[in-house]
């Protein structure tokens, strides 16, 4: 394993919407210790990532707002390795934007982006996956993937499709951004598709290339002050270019669109966390499939919920079946356990109506 040349770039500016009120704009669902175990989620990726790359070759980048979130949390990281946007732009400049520092860094660099909020409860496994990604990454041309064997027909997800064959790493075929639920099923029933985990490994090199031909005026944009990355002048050039940029996906500015691009079928236990539907499966449950992330918590004929409150609230629940219920200091959240993709629209609803402290 080539430590020296492997790099790390953890996404870290999402709000995380759907998992509000827990997750505000103030405190992100990434710096949250969502699942009880003492780290918050952000916290866990960086540990994850130890197994493989040095600390000095991670980097974060993040809203400029949680530039000092990410400090507190992860004093270990080298200060210069923590990036803040000026904007949030979604993912596409996030990639080229790290990829054009470390690639100036380290031309040799191969690179794993990954989000800050996703859970990995097979390690090793996910180790061992993106060792055999960042093999093939350095060996052959390519922009790799990791895609995740579906379990259901979830509609809160993008699929990828493969092109059949009995080799590990698959050529992908179409990528499909989030699926009504017919066309779930049918993807699900077919065999060949894959929930895109949003995990990307590619040389600094390749992915470079792949901007200059598929959104080259972001990639002239960022090129025109490349003189100035790594250098204390950098926030004020990236300030002027940032605002011009298209705000984009990586999956749909890049990945819909190169012709050399594969994925790994894999299986480490990866849940994206992104609903409080998605927590409840994870999560430990009672003996009535009650998942309580807190303690003093007191459920009767209550069956399949989940409920999360403040530390020192106790609190009781008689008779509810298949809700969400989340009490913090600035608001509280009952809600069925299926409308969980809703609370993105809930959120919406409240900034409209002016109450945007509470969010």
């Amino acid at each position: 394993m080539d430590k020296k040349n492997t790099y790390c770039v953890i996404l870290a500016g999402g709000v995380g919407s759907r998992f509000w009120p827990m997750s505000t704009t103030n405190h992100p669902k990434q710096f949250h210790d969502i699942l009880g175990v003492g780290r918050t989620l952000i916290q866990q990726t960086y540990d994850r990532l130890l197994s493989f790359c040095n600390s000095e070759n991670i980097y974060v980048i993040t809203d400029g707002n949680y530039i000092d979130l990410v400090k507190e949390q992860i004093p270990e990281l080298n200060i210069e390795n923590i990036i803040g946007e000026p904007v949030g732009m979604n993912t596409a400049p996030c990639a080229l934007y790290s990829a054009m520092k470390i690639y100036k860094k380290n031309p040799k660099a191969e690179i794993l982006v990954c989000p800050s909020d996703h859970l990995i409860l097979n390690e090793e496994r996910f180790t061992e996956t993106v060792l055999l990604a960042l093999k093939s990454s350095k060996e052959n041309q390519g922009l790799y993937t990791l895609g995740i064997k579906p379990t259901r027909p979830d509609t809160g997800y993008g699929y990828i499709q493969y092109v059949e064959s009995d080799k590990q790493i698959k050529k992908v075929k179409t990528f499909t951004e989030k699926p009504n639920l017919d066309l779930a099923e049918k993807f699900l029933k077919s065999g060949d598709f894959l929930w895109n985990s949003g995990i990307f490994i590619w040389s600094a090199k390749d992915i470079l290339d792949s901007f200059k031909k598929y959104l080259p005026e972001m990639y002239n944009a960022f090129n025109s002050i490349n003189d100035y990355l790594n250098t204390k002048d950098e926030l004020s050039k990236v300030k002027e270019v940032y605002p011009t940029l298209q705000k984009v996906s990586i999956d749909v500015g890049i990945m819909e669109k190169d012709k050399n691009v594969y994925v790994i079928p894999s299986q480490f236990g990866w849940s994206d966390l992104g609903t409080w539907l998605s927590l409840y499966e994870q999560a430990d449950k009672d003996d009535n499939k009650n998942a309580k992330l807190s303690k003093n918590i007191f459920t009767y004929s209550s069956n399949r919920n989940i409920i999360y409150t403040q530390k020192n609230k106790v609190t009781v629940i008689d008779k509810l079946e298949g809700y969400i219920v989340v009490d913090t200091n600035d608001a509280l959240l009952i809600s069925p356990i299926e409308n969980s993709q809703k609370i993105k629209n809930y959120v919406t609803d409240i900034k409209l109506n002016k109450k945007q402290r509470h969010i």
